[in-house]
């Protein structure tokens, strides 16, 4: 759950640096006040944990086969 959370995170703030690069609009500066406001920076800081959180996603093995058999159970 905890890696869904994570990179749900990472996407809206990708799409928010997207923004900053293609057309120099800052979304979560602009909705809370501006980069130094106290949300911003908390937002900022979490899509940094979450990215620092997905890296680990690199490494670890998964086993394709528990995840059809727990898939199966849920069903």
């Amino acid at each position: 759950m905890l890696d869904r959370i994570a990179l749900a995170i990472l996407i809206i703030g990708g799409i928010n640096w997207g923004g900053v690069g293609l057309f120099q609009f800052d979304l979560v500066a602009w909705i809370f006040g501006g980069q130094g406001a106290i949300v911003s920076r908390i937002i900022y800081t979490l899509v940094a944990l979450s990215a620092l959180w997905c890296i680990t996603l690199l490494f670890r093995e998964r086993d394709t086969q528990d995840s059809a058999e727990y898939s199966e159970t849920v069903a």
